[in-house]
C-alpha cells in the first residue's frame, strides 16, 4: 500500500508579506542603529564641523545617502545624536534605587552616580562641549531636549522635600539649584582634567584624585543643604 501523500501548508501572501514588511524595518532600524552609533564616535573626536558625513557613514558601514535618508541632514543626526547622549544618562539614572526616606543616603547616591557618569561616558562630556562651543544652536532646536532635563531635577526635588520634611535639609535651597552644582562640578573636573592636571602639576586622573573629588562634592552639597546660618535671603536667592 502507497502513502497518502501529505499537504504541505503553504503560508498566505498576507502573511508572506507581513514577514518581509517586518524583516525590512528590522533592517532598516539595524541601519539607522549603526549610523547613529558612528556619528556619535565621530562628533566626540572630531567635533561638529570635523564630523563629516563622510566619515560617519564608512564608520557605520553604510551610504551617505542613508544619512540623509533617515536624519535629513547633518545637523538633524548632530541633534539626535545628542537626545540620545541625554537619553541615555537619563535611562542610567532612572535604574537608580533611592530611598528617599533616608534624603542624605540618597542625595550621596545621586551626587556619586552624576560624577561616576562623567567619567565613565567620556564622550558624553566631549559631545556636550562641541554643543557648548556652538552656543548650543542644536540642541535648541530639539522638540525632546526639556525631556531629558526633567526628570533629573525631579529626581533631585524629591529627596530634598523629604530631608526638609525631616528637619535634616534647609528649606530655602531648589532642586534646581543642587542640580547645577552636582553637575558643574563634576563636568568641570572631567572636561578641564588634562588642562588642570597640567596646570596643577598633578594628575587628576588617578584612582585616588578622583574618589577625593568625589567626596569633595558629595560633602560641599552636603554643606549647602545643611539647615544652619546662610546668607541672608536676596544675597543667594533660590529658585523653586
Amino acid at each position: 500500500m502507497s502513502a497518502t501523500p501529505t499537504k504541505t501548508r503553504t503560508a498566505s501572501p498576507r502573511a508572506a508579506s507581513a514577514r518581509k514588511t517586518g524583516v525590512r524595518e528590522q533592517a532598516a532600524q539595524t541601519t539607522r542603529d549603526n549610523i547613529l552609533k558612528a556619528a556619535t564616535k565621530v562628533f566626540a573626536r572630531y567635533g561638529y564641523e570635523g564630523g563629516s558625513v563622510e566619515k560617519i557613514s564608512k564608520a557605520a558601514k553604510s551610504f551617505d545617502r542613508m544619512i540623509y535618508y533617515y536624519f535629513g541632514s547633518k545637523e538633524g543626526l548632530f541633534i539626535e545624536v545628542l537626545e540620545e547622549t541625554y537619553r541615555r544618562m537619563n535611562d542610567a539614572e532612572s535604574k537608580l534605587d533611592l530611598d528617599t526616606a533616608k534624603p542624605v543616603e540618597a542625595l550621596q547616591a545621586v551626587i556619586r552616580f552624576v560624577v561616576g557618569y562623567y567619567r565613565k561616558n567620556p564622550e558624553f562630556i566631549t559631545l556636550l562641549n562641541t554643543e557648548n562651543l556652538h552656543k548650543g544652536k542644536h540642541i535648541s532646536k530639539s522638540m525632546r531636549a526639556r525631556e531629558y532635563s526633567s526628570p533629573a531635577i525631579e529626581v533631585i526635588r524629591r529627596v530634598l522635600e523629604s530631608g526638609q520634611a525631616q528637619g535634616l535639609f534647609r528649606k530655602d535651597v531648589s532642586a534646581r539649584d543642587v542640580y547645577l552644582l552636582i553637575a558643574a562640578t563634576g563636568y568641570f573636573y572631567m572636561s578641564n582634567r588634562h588642562t588642570l592636571s597640567a596646570f596643577l602639576g598633578e594628575d587628576l586622573e588617578t584612582p585616588d584624585a578622583l574618589a577625593h573629588w568625589e567626596s569633595f562634592v558629595i560633602d560641599t552639597v552636603l554643606r549647602t543643604v545643611a539647615p544652619g546660618p546662610h546668607l541672608p535671603k536676596g544675597k543667594a536667592a533660590a529658585t523653586a
